[in-house]
C-alpha cells in the first residue's frame, strides 16, 4: 500500500489466538493504525440494508467516512459511548440526580462535536452524491440526502436528557442521542424509497458507495479501495456499463467478484480478470 509516508506493508495472518497484524514489520496492537493507512470500501450482496435496512447500517456507514476525513470523531465518539454506558448504567440502577447530571453533562460535551462534524460530512457526501446517483439512476431525477440527528435541535441534549430521566428510566435504556441519529434519500420522480425497485435500491446504496469514495479522495487525496462482491445480480447491461465507466475513471484499485457471466457489458481494458476452478485461482487470458 502507498499513503502521505511512501510504500508501506501490511502483512496479516490468522492464528489461533485471532489476527496478527504487522505494519511495516512492527506488531501493531490495535487495529486503529490499520484502519488509518488502508481504507477500504466494501460493498455485498446485502448493501440493499444501506437504503432499506435499519439505521444502525447507515450510521455505520457515515460513521467510516468521518473517521477518515476527521480523526478527532474516535476520541469524541468513545467519549459519548462510555458516558452513554454509565448513564444507561444508573437508568438501571439506582443513581442519584448528582450522578445524572455528571454523566449528562460529559454526553453533551462529546455530541455536539461529533454531530457537527457527521452533519458536515454529510453536506459533503451529498455533493457528490447527486452527479453520481444521476448518471446511475438518471430516470429518477435529483437525489437529495438528509441528514437527522439523535435529539431535537430545538433544545440541547442536556435538557432533553433530564427532561426525560423518568421515563428512560422506566425503560432502561437512553432514548436520544447521536446512537438515534439516521440519513435517507430521496429522488425528485421516486420521494418514498419503499417504490425503488430491487435494482433501484442497489444502485442507490452503490450511488452512496461511490459518492464517499469519492469525498474520501477529495479530503485525503488518494482513493480508498472499492471491494465490489457480486456486482452483476440485478442490474442490466446499460446500468452495468455506467457502474463500471464511472470506476474506470478513477484511479481507486477496485475488486470485482461475480458467480454471473457479465452480460454483455464491457470490462475495462486495463483490468485483469482471473476464475476460480476446482478451488485454483487462474488468470484469464
Amino acid at each position: 500500500m502507498v499513503g502521505n509516508a511512501g510504500r508501506q506493508t501490511l502483512d496479516m495472518s490468522r492464528s489461533p489466538t485471532g489476527w496478527r497484524l504487522r505494519l511495516n514489520d512492527v506488531d501493531q496492537h490495535q487495529l486503529t493504525p490499520i484502519l488509518e493507512r488502508v481504507a477500504a470500501l466494501c460493498f455485498e450482496p446485502g448493501g440493499h440494508a444501506l437504503i432499506t435496512g435499519a439505521s444502525e447500517v447507515r450510521r455505520r456507514f457515515l460513521d467510516w467516512g468521518v473517521f477518515h476525513v476527521k480523526h478527532e470523531f474516535l476520541d469524541w465518539w468513545r467519549r459519548y459511548r462510555r458516558a452513554l454506558r454509565q448513564r444507561n448504567a444508573l437508568l438501571r440502577g439506582r443513581g442519584d440526580g448528582e450522578h445524572f447530571t455528571v454523566w449528562e453533562a460529559e454526553l453533551e460535551s462529546a455530541s455536539v462535536p461529533l454531530e457537527k462534524v457527521r452533519q458536515t460530512y454529510a453536506t459533503m457526501l451529498e455533493a457528490h452524491l447527486k452527479p453520481i446517483a444521476e448518471s446511475l439512476l438518471s430516470e429518477l431525477g435529483s437525489i437529495q440526502l438528509v441528514y437527522h440527528g439523535g435529539w431535537n435541535p430545538d433544545k440541547s441534549l442536556g435538557e432533553i436528557l433530564a427532561e426525560q430521566r423518568d421515563k428512560d428510566r422506566e425503560l432502561g435504556y437512553t432514548r436520544m442521542g447521536p446512537h438515534r441519529a439516521d440519513w435517507r434519500i430521496s429522488f425528485e420522480k421516486l420521494p418514498s424509497r419503499e417504490y425503488l425497485s430491487r435494482g433501484q435500491t442497489k444502485l442507490a446504496a452503490l450511488a452512496c458507495v461511490l459518492a464517499q469514495a469519492r469525498t474520501f479522495f477529495d479530503s485525503l487525496g488518494e482513493w480508498p479501495i472499492l471491494c465490489l462482491d457480486d456486482l452483476v445480480s440485478e442490474l442490466d447491461t446499460s446500468h452495468l456499463a455506467r457502474v463500471l465507466g464511472y470506476i474506470s475513471a478513477t484511479s481507486s484499485q477496485v475488486w470485482i467478484s461475480s458467480s454471473q457471466a457479465w452480460g454483455g457489458a464491457d470490462v475495462p481494458g486495463e483490468a485483469a480478470m482471473f476464475h476460480v476452478e476446482q478451488a485454483s485461482i487462474c488468470r484469464s487470458e
